[in-house]
């Protein structure tokens, strides 16, 4: 088989395209890391009293919409048990999110103790707005919340209206005497001042957030906080980086003692490159976060990648030595390929129970097996379908050409 021959071939033409596209959505689209490689805060939440499912599952929707409204990107918010529940962010101090994540969000304005709004009156928010250390946010009410305000306003002009966020004073401003004559308004408005333009938009962010994201069915309190020093997620990086290329060595150091032909080097180490960039162009695609246990599952897949490359090259050499020598080939590689394929519907029938487990439930540490399963699965897929074949009709080039 001619090199040319070689390159016209469908699979081998598809594998550059994919390595190249890779490539490009690495560059561009950059890819995710986790929170043990980017640094970041782990909060955890104690609800009052433990709840059911469908109870949790509104506690992790709400406080994930919060986050998500607030502006952090990588965001895990998952339960541990029935009463507390993890919130991972990557890349973000704990001081900047633990108003947001340990409030309940009960608002509530009241005129002469008499409550005029509640939280489920609000149908929209608008963008909040800073003017040098003032700020103020904007929303709207239903009609039903209007009218109720306005029968409470009525002849109330100048008195202050107090507005609570937990049962905390957030703001009181007075009255104005257009809305003291009975008529509903749907617009409304939160408003304060800080000591600095940093600290105003700072509150009227976590306000909006807070009045867009609805109150949480039960009261919470945050019971621990740490955090992930981003440098320790450069050392991890380093380290893998360094455990990847010692790896690579002492594969080559084995296929030359195995083979004695240091030619047969090159196209399992090309492979297994190319495998690594079609995984993380894969990630950065999907938008998938790489942390340690994903790449613990890109190194088990490479691996996997290896064993299989050299069951393919025993096969060809086996098959070379038939009389037929394409034929034999190519009967060997069938050979090859049946225990490939065997061995890789076993290693994603174990890996997806952990990655079912790793999503459904996402209790602390379980949660880390869904990163590993998956990259696995996908690795291994990546090499079953396109590095394998092109490497097979490689090494049978190579061999060929002796």
């Amino acid at each position: 088989m001619k090199f040319n021959q070689f390159l016209k071939d469908k699979r081998v033409i598809l594998l550059i395209v994919l390595v190249i596209g890779s490539i490009a959505a690495i560059s561009m689209l950059g890819i995710e890391q986790g929170l043990d490689l980017k640094g970041g805060s782990v909060i955890q939440i104690q609800l009052e009293k433990p709840v059911d499912t469908a109870t949790m599952n509104t506690v992790t929707a709400v406080l994930d919409k919060r986050l998500n409204i607030f502006g952090v990107k990588d965001v895990k918010v998952y339960p541990s048990g029935n009463q507390n529940v993890i919130v991972e962010i990557a890349g973000v101090q704990p001081d900047d999110v633990t108003k947001i994540v340990g409030t309940n969000g009960k608002f509530e304005a009241t005129i002469n103790n008499k409550t005029a709004l509640v939280g489920s009156d609000i149908t929209n928010v608008q963008p909040y707005e800073v003017t040098g250390n003032q700020w103020r946010v904007p929303f709207t009410v239903s009609l039903e919340g209007a009218q109720r305000f306005a029968d409470v306003a009525k002849g109330q002009g100048g008195v202050p209206v107090k507005m609570y966020l937990d049962d905390q004073l957030i703001t009181s401003p007075e009255l104005a005497p257009g809305l003291a004559n009975g008529q509903p308004s749907t617009t409304v408005e939160i408003s304060g001042a800080e000591q600095t333009k940093e600290e105003a938009v700072k509150e009227a962010k976590s306000i909006q957030t807070l009045l867009q994201s609805g109150a949480l069915p039960v009261k919470v309190k945050i019971v621990g906080v740490s955090s992930v020093s981003a440098d320790l997620g450069d050392q991890f990086i380093q380290g893998a980086l360094i455990a990847g290329l010692l790896a690579l060595l002492v594969i080559s150091g084995v296929i030359i003692l195995k083979y004695r032909q240091i030619v047969l080097v090159i196209p399992i180490l090309v492979t297994s490159i190319a495998e690594l960039i079609l995984i993380l162009g894969t990630a950065a695609v999907i938008n998938w976060n790489i942390d340690l246990a994903a790449i613990a599952g890109i190194i088990a897949a490479i691996g996997t990648g290896v064993d299989d490359q050299i069951i393919i090259t025993d096969e060809v050499l086996k098959g070379f030595k038939d009389k037929k020598r394409i034929s034999g080939v190519r009967a060997q590689i069938k050979k090859a390929f049946f225990v490939i394929f065997a061995a890789a519907g076993t290693l994603i029938a174990a890996m997806l129970p952990l990655a079912y487990i790793g999503f459904s439930r996402g209790a602390t540490g379980i949660g880390a097996l869904s990163g590993f399963a998956f990259t696995t699965v996908i690795g291994v897929l990546v090499g079953i379908f396109i590095t394998r074949p092109v490497y097979a009709k490689f090494i049978e080039m190579v061999l060929d050409n002796r």
